[in-house]
């Protein structure tokens, strides 16, 4: 009586959990954007924003070394069981108890399954009856390669990433069918503790984890004692794209945005090739950092900007900041600021369009508008002056009396057809710059005047693609020219005395250049706009707090950071279209060299190295100099060296010279860091890129050429 008892209530408690199986339960993935994996102009996977979705695989496409790791650490009897494995689970209990750790799974991958498609994850009796019940209804309705498949589709591999197609292009840059045994073992070791295994953050231990994973897999056959130990030796490691560049996070914000715009939230990962020049982008940070580090607080400038576009308005180079992590708000584009004398373009233009000439003679002279008395820098007049002399030298009461005379209006006119998109109001000051507009909008306006062009738009995307796929090419239009050809000429020989004679002299650099300066009252921004027939850029200094630096003009540090930027670009961009790559230091550190007995073994080297001095350097027991590089004495310098390597590995290979290496660290020459740092002269064996190199230091006065 009692057993049938029993009986009953057993009875009655699987119908209850029956009953109650909530159907709605399992995993809940937050919905997230698809991943986008931003390239650069040479096709180089730079960047990635999202989460990868990855592809469903289909049973063909499932790797075999990947199938049998999941199988071999989470159910080995799983061709054998119809859902539940009593045998598997009492040999887990015994193997994990004496191994003191999770060496493998207890539930079967059906009982897991069923967890993530059906059930929670609380620990429950109750919980624990359902998931047998629908782990045995699971088999009896879907085939073996059915569960497996609808598993490894599902599984959480952890940095919000699930199923093992995104996984694979998550963490190994690859989709799964190319997954390597080391790779698929790792992946396998994920699904039992995906957050705290996972590689981007715990490598050490993803990797510990695979090796359980082998030695299971060599336990059951799935694979050879030799494989396992080949694997062993050579874990897995990650192959997903390179820190991003810290400043060059500006451009992928924007390229961020511009995707969601062109091709909506997207269904799946897609690939973005971009405009950006990564190597410009590094001289971009380089410049910007060496002369606000060097001279900002001085001049108390604490914020600069830089863009550099191609004459399509390709942008090449985009430093919104000085710091990214401390400040993600884009001075390029975000910041609107008083645009000063550069705004004087649009009147100069627009009196070039009525019939001026830049030979006309206008009268340098107290002027007052209205209730308005403008007034120059300097507080002197020059009496009768060309508008060649007058522009060159921002002479504000011509541009004043030009303004008034072509009217505002008409100058509004001309700014908006040129791209200006910020407001701007009908008052005469505006001549003089009052306005308040972007850096972009600003070079947007110049570069269609020099690459003769009615209006340019400025852009990041070239194309992008997903799943071989092409869902977004910019048109290859060509840009309709300026309408007023004469009026132009003159606006680029206006242009051109800026840099010659005027306010631009020290911007100057070889070859036909144009450009202007500006500056806004009690000094609070300096620009810099100027451009040669390949490229133009824009610089921005100030305060975030619109606090006036101390008397910094346009020609002044913006003018110096836009021609140490254009003179080593210029070299960068050779005809052949290829760049030399130019290292990013934030420090401008002085370098120096010593006598040590070098090596010349022409074997490739790996590791962290130790400095001897900044041109040799030990590394896996053996002394290797730099190539190209002639250092000086310093212990300071010696020590900033050290502090640029930070134990951080390096690679370098032989040059080809005895006993001298081309090393890198990050991507970044060190004899390139060293020269351009001005930390030593170059050396008999330099190549062209490191005699480049110093020059640009000699250029910019700095390390050992600082006088």
């Amino acid at each position: 009586m009692f057993a049938l008892g029993a009986l009953g209530l057993c009875l009655a408690y699987l119908l209850y959990c029956l009953a109650t199986i909530p159907y709605n339960g399992g995993l809940v993935v937050e919905p997230t954007a698809s991943a986008l994996l931003i390239q650069a102009e040479n096709d180089k996977t730079f960047a990635t924003r999202g989460v990868f979705k990855g592809d469903k695989l289909a049973a063909s496409d499932l790797p075999p070394d990947l199938v049998h790791a999941i199988i071999a650490i989470e159910d080995r009897r799983f061709y054998d069981h119809n859902g539940i494995d009593l045998k598997g689970l009492t040999r887990a209990i015994v193997r994990n108890a004496s191994g003191g750790s999770a060496r493998e799974g207890g539930s079967t991958i059906t009982q897991q399954l069923v967890r993530m498609l059906y059930l929670s994850q609380e620990r429950t009796l109750k919980r624990k009856t359902q998931e047998a019940m629908l782990a045995i209804w699971l088999e009896a309705h879907l085939s073996k390669e059915e569960i497996l498949t609808t598993y490894l589709n599902t599984a959480y591999f952890g940095a919000g990433v699930y199923g093992a197609d995104a996984a694979a292009k998550r963490y190994f840059g690859k989709p799964a069918k190319e997954l390597t045994l080391s790779e698929s073992a790792m992946l396998a070791g994920l699904v039992r503790a995906p957050s705290q295994l996972a590689p981007h953050r715990n490598l050490n231990g993803a990797q510990g984890r695979a090796a359980l994973v082998l030695e299971a897999m060599a336990e059951t056959g799935a694979i050879t004692r030799e494989q396992a130990d080949e694997a062993t030796a050579h874990p897995a490691v990650l192959r997903i794209p390179d820190d991003t560049p810290a400043g060059a996070n500006y451009f992928v914000d924007l390229v961020s945005s511009d995707a969601k715009r062109l091709i909506g939230a997207g269904p799946s990962d897609a690939v973005a090739r971009t405009t950006l020049d990564l190597n410009l982008q590094n001289l971009a940070e380089s410049v910007v950092a060496r002369r606000v580090d060097g001279e900002g607080a001085a001049k108390g400038v604490s914020q600069a900007a830089l863009i550099a576009l191609a004459p399509d308005g390709a942008i090449l180079a985009m430093l919104g900041g000085r710091d990214y992590n401390e400040s993600q708000f884009n001075r390029t584009i975000q910041a609107k600021r008083q645009a000063g004398s550069l705004f004087k373009l649009f009147v100069y233009l627009t009196a070039l369009r009525n019939g001026a000439r830049p030979d006309s003679m206008m009268i340098d002279r107290p002027t007052q508008i209205g209730e308005w008395e403008p007034e120059n820098y300097g507080g002197r007049y020059r009496g009768p002056v060309t508008l060649r002399t007058a522009f060159a030298n921002s002479i504000n009461t011509v541009a004043a009396q030009l303004g008034e005379a072509v009217g505002i209006p008409a100058v509004i006119e001309t700014a908006k057809g040129l791209g200006i998109q910020s407001d701007l109001p009908n008052v005469p000051s505006l001549a003089l710059g009052s306005a308040e507009v972007t850096l972009l909008e600003l070079t947007r306006a110049y570069a269609a005047i020099a690459f003769d062009a009615e209006k340019i738009d400025a852009y990041t995307i070239r194309s992008i693609t997903s799943r071989d796929q092409t869902l977004y090419t910019r048109p290859q239009t060509p840009l309709p020219p300026q309408r007023n050809a004469a009026a132009r000429a003159g606006m680029l020989e206006l242009l051109s005395s800026v840099m010659r004679e005027g306010t631009g002299k020290r911007a100057r650099v070889s070859g036909f250049v144009g450009g202007k300066t500006g500056t806004t009252q009690e000094n609070r921004d300096a620009w810099f706009i100027g451009f040669t027939q390949e490229m133009i850029a824009g610089v921005w200094v100030g305060n975030d707090d619109n606090t006036p630096t101390k008397n910094v003009t346009g020609g002044d540090l913006p003018a110096s950071i836009w021609r140490d930027f254009m003179i080593q670009a210029g070299r960068m961009r050779t005809n052949s279209g290829q760049s030399v790559a130019i290292p990013r230091d934030r420090r401008g550190t002085t370098m120096t060299m010593g006598a040590a007995p070098i090596a010349n073994d022409a074997t490739a080297l790996r590791g962290a190295a130790n400095v001897i001095d900044t041109a040799t350097l030990e590394l896996n027991g053996r002394t290797i100099r730099l190539l190209g590089v002639e250092g000086t004495n310093s212990s300071r310098a010696i020590r900033d060296f050290e502090r640029v390597l930070r134990h951080r590995e390096i690679e370098c290979t032989p040059s080809g010279e005895a006993g001298a290496y081309r090393c890198r660290l990050q991507g970044k020459d060190l004899s390139e860091l060293v020269l351009f740092n001005g930390g030593g002269r170059a050396g008999p064996d330099a190549t062209a890129d490191l005699l480049a190199a110093e020059e640009q230091a000699r250029s910019a006065r700095v390390g050992i050429w600082r006088r």
